[in-house]
């Protein structure tokens, strides 16, 4: 017997042994008489077994009890204990679903307003595509690599949350064949886009991406994810999402090309990246934007006034912002200093 709250799933086994009790039959007599093995009976009296049409048909000749009454005792438990069974699920996702940043999803649109748990929960199987939240394997995509800031007790849920989010915006995108080697070669072409405005640079990144088998998404941040980019793989091609985080065009471009990185060395397949890869994924964004020789030589000249990074900048053929963002890192600037230099992004693609 199984049950929850006010729905009771009883098997008709039950019915079977107070038919029994009251004839003083034990449950071997039973089998025997049934043509069935004591093991057998006992399943169906425990409602561990299906009473079929012939076990129905073999009860009414033992037990005097029509066939119809038991295949409707069937009928009847069966549909009380799929009940049962999808409301004691619904309780766990009730429970899962309160971790989920929802309002922060559904400020996004990502999933709609809700306010009862279950209406959340509901919401939230369609958002994941799955029939439970529990099937979510650990919340994560299967090689995903990313890059964050952060971690806490819910960033997990919010990284899941954008990242299924990543996977389905990018199905709007037609993609060619992977092809990393392209991918690579384009690296300097990309890089002369961080001068360019987002109206500009976006669409010719969403096709150049394209082009290479990778379908590049524009997402929102969401709180508490402290994410800044994922990658992984999605059936035949790569889905890299990309956030602006802060709207700093200087961790938007570190953030594509940390990506990137990822993508070219063959991160994204396997498993979860680690702290070695994500070393190298910031060296290698670090480097492709401020080749570390030129940067070496301006730091030697020791003079960090607001018109040498101009010049620096225009001379490597970089955005200001990004000059800067290192510098104020690497403590050569004050963070509260020449901030007018830095470009905010808002990107809708």
């Amino acid at each position: 017997m199984m049950h929850i709250k006010n729905t009771i799933a009883i098997p008709p086994g039950a019915t079977i042994r107070e038919q029994l009790k009251n004839r003083g039959m034990t449950q071997k007599k039973f089998a025997l008489r049934m043509g069935l093995s004591e093991k057998h009976v006992s399943h169906l009296i425990n409602g561990q077994v299906e009473l079929t049409q012939d076990v129905a048909l073999r009860l009414e000749s033992v037990l005097g009890v029509p066939a119809s009454f038991w295949n409707n005792l069937e009928s009847i438990y069966r549909e009380k204990l799929t009940r049962v069974i999808a409301e004691q699920e619904m309780e766990k996702d009730v429970e899962l679903a309160a971790v989920f940043p929802y309002p922060k999803m559904a400020a996004l649109g990502w999933v709609a307003a809700a306010r009862k748990a279950k209406e959340k929960a509901l919401n939230l199987r369609h958002f994941f595509e799955v029939a439970k939240l529990d099937l979510l394997d650990g919340l994560r995509i299967p090689g995903i690599a990313y890059r964050r800031t952060g971690t806490n007790e819910t960033s997990d849920y919010s990284l899941a949350a954008w990242a299924q989010k990543a996977r389905i915006e990018a199905r709007q995108y037609k993609t060619a064949p992977i092809n990393i080697s392209k991918l690579e070669q384009e690296i300097p072409r990309i890089r002369e886009m961080t001068i360019k405005d987002p109206g500009v640079f976006c669409k010719e990144l969403t096709t150049l991406f394209a082009e290479c088998g990778v379908a590049l998404v524009f997402l929102p941040h969401i709180g508490g994810s402290f994410l800044h980019g994922a990658s992984f793989y999605d059936g035949n091609r790569i889905v890299m999402g990309l956030t602006v985080r802060g709207r700093d065009a200087d961790k938007f471009w570190f953030s594509l090309f940390h990506e990137m990185c990822h993508i070219l060395k063959g991160h994204i397949s396997s498993g979860q990246t680690n702290k070695e890869q994500e070393d190298e994924a910031n060296i290698f964004a670090r480097d492709i934007l401020i080749a570390q020789e030129q940067y070496e030589a301006f730091i030697r000249t020791n003079c960090f006034t607001k018109d040498s990074i101009i010049s620096f900048a225009h001379k490597i053929g970089i955005s200001t912002g990004i000059v800067l963002g290192r510098l104020q890192k690497e403590n050569y600037v004050p963070y509260n200093r020449y901030n007018d230099l830095k470009v905010k992004y808002q990107i809708a693609c």
